[in-house]
This record gives structure tokens, C-alpha cells and sequence, in this order.
């Protein structure tokens, strides 16, 4: 796999490592300023800007993943098809698209907006805190997955039966039932009535 912005640090022209930056916003979802990621997640967090994707095959199902149990936050626990944080300048839709293609090695037939949520969610686990303004997407996956092995563990595609029986036995992440009701009027515009969700 090629090393990107999104899986190695940045080098800068001197040699040293660069932090990997978030975006702070406001309330509003207005840039305040820049962040170290880490040190953005630490308690109590810093409000910074996210993204989350809902991907869905043919039959409605959507696709899900666990995330990779290396993984710093939240190693190891199932959540939306991709989620992550755009570059300080870099468009939302931009990052959803780049990541969903780092992480699944797949590009989306079809990717739309569908809202923003705010949401403060401490995970316990890590300890960390997701204090975010989560820009949602909804799309379409016809090609075949990829996963990279250092970011996905594993994925699924799951009806909303499906998923309620694996959300009751497995753990998810900490933001994953906020992202999924707040994207839920795209998620059934996008997969009409008969996909119940």
C-alpha cells in the first residue's frame, strides 16, 4: 500500500516528522483553528471537523466495518463504513472520498451529503473523547472491497435486522448509533421504503 498523508506523518522539508493536523471549528462548523490529532482527542477534547460514510450495495445493505486492531482509538470495534477527519483546508466530500478508497480500496458509485451532527462521545476504552462536527455522506459500492489489513479487520454488509442483532452482541464504536440516526432521512432516500431503514 502506498504511504499517504493518512497513514504515515508528514515529512517537511527539513526532515523531522510533521503532527497530522484536524480542523477546529466552532459551533457552527466554522475553522477556529488547527490541532494535533492526538492531542485533539484528549479529555475533555477540542470540537474539530469529521466526516462519517454510509455505503450501500444493491439490495440496500449497508456496508460496515471493524476497525483494525491496531488502531489507536477504538481498535477492534465495529463501525460505519468509513469515518475519519479532512486536512486543515482540504473539502469533506474530498476526504470521505480519499479515505473511503484508502481504508476499502474502493471508490464510491455514488456519494452524496446528508447533514452534519455534533456529538460528544468519551470512549471508554482509550479514554479518548470524540468531540466532533461530523459531516455525514451517503453512497453506493458496486466494485470489489479491498480493505487495507492496518486499518479494516474485517467488514460486512448487513441489513438494519442484521445490524441490530450484530449491534446487541458485538461492540461498536462510541459514535456509531449518533452518525447512523443523524444520516438516516439520506440513508432512506437514497435506499427507498423497502430496505426499512
Amino acid at each position: 500500500m502506498p504511504i499517504t498523508p493518512a497513514t504515515a506523518t508528514h515529512t517537511s522539508s527539513n526532515g523531522t516528522a510533521d503532527a497530522i493536523l484536524l480542523e477546529l471549528v466552532d459551533e457552527n462548523g466554522v475553522t477556529i483553528g488547527t490541532a494535533e490529532k492526538l492531542s485533539a482527542h484528549q479529555p475533555p477534547g477540542q470540537l474539530h471537523r469529521a466526516f462519517s460514510v454510509f455505503l450501500f450495495d444493491e439490495r440496500g445493505r449497508l456496508l460496515i466495518q471493524q476497525r483494525a486492531l491496531g488502531k489507536y482509538h477504538s481498535p477492534g470495534v465495529w463501525s460505519n463504513t468509513c469515518c475519519g477527519h479532512p486536512y486543515p483546508g482540504e473539502a469533506p466530500f474530498a476526504a470521505a472520498a480519499r479515505r473511503t478508497y484508502e481504508e476499502l480500496g474502493v471508490s464510491p458509485s455514488l456519494l452524496a451529503e446528508a447533514g452534519t451532527v455534533r456529538y460528544n462521545h468519551p470512549d471508554p476504552a482509550s479514554g479518548l473523547v470524540e468531540q466532533e462536527y461530523n459531516h455525514l455522506f451517503v453512497g453506493l459500492v458496486q466494485a470489489e472491497l479491498r480493505p487495507a489489513p492496518e486499518e479494516v479487520a474485517q467488514t460486512a454488509f448487513v441489513s438494519p435486522a442484521e445490524l441490530a442483532e450484530r449491534h446487541a452482541a458485538d461492540t461498536f464504536s462510541a459514535w456509531f448509533m449518533t452518525v447512523l440516526d443523524a444520516a438516516r432521512p439520506a440513508v432512506r432516500e437514497l435506499t427507498g421504503s423497502s430496505a426499512d431503514w
